[in-house]
């Protein structure tokens, strides 16, 4: 599994693009779960994973606890990374790091920032190689 974080409009999806030209892509949406990605899944065809932080966004708004949505989100990594290696196929996920910003006042605003935060630290966790993507430049950080 491949990561690729950074800021907004930083240019990682044209970096995925040009390393992946024949990927296919997944938007994961409100409602959807990671591990739902597996149907999409074609033998030896690298596969792109965004829409993360829109689909947190949507999810926070559950009630369901930040450590709930969090050991979700480490088992549904596992389960899409066992696939991916089972089909042979390069996983890559498109993640905001919203570590540079300013921390906002609003608690739902700050718990989504949270979220975020832990959920890449997750992904980076399991990830086999990460990439960082500021102003279009990518630079490996594992």
């Amino acid at each position: 599994m491949q990561l690729f974080i950074g800021g907004a409009c930083a240019g990682k999806r044209d970096a995925v693009k040009a390393r992946f030209p024949s990927a296919v892509w997944w938007r994961l949406s409100p409602g959807q779960r990671l591990h739902e990605a597996t149907h999409i899944m074609q033998p030896s065809v690298p596969l792109v994973l965004h829409g993360v932080f829109e689909w947190l966004a949507a999810v926070q708004s559950l009630d369901i606890s930040s450590d709930v949505l969090r050991a979700q989100w480490r088992g549904d990594l596992e389960s899409l990374e066992s696939a991916a290696q089972t089909h042979e196929v390069t996983l890559v996920i498109i993640m905001n790091e919203l570590g540079r910003g300013i921390v906002p006042m609003a608690r739902d605003q700050r718990r989504l920032r949270d979220l975020s935060g832990w959920f890449s630290q997750d992904t980076a966790s399991q990830s086999e190689q990460v990439w960082h993507v500021r102003h279009g430049l990518v630079q490996a950080v594992k």
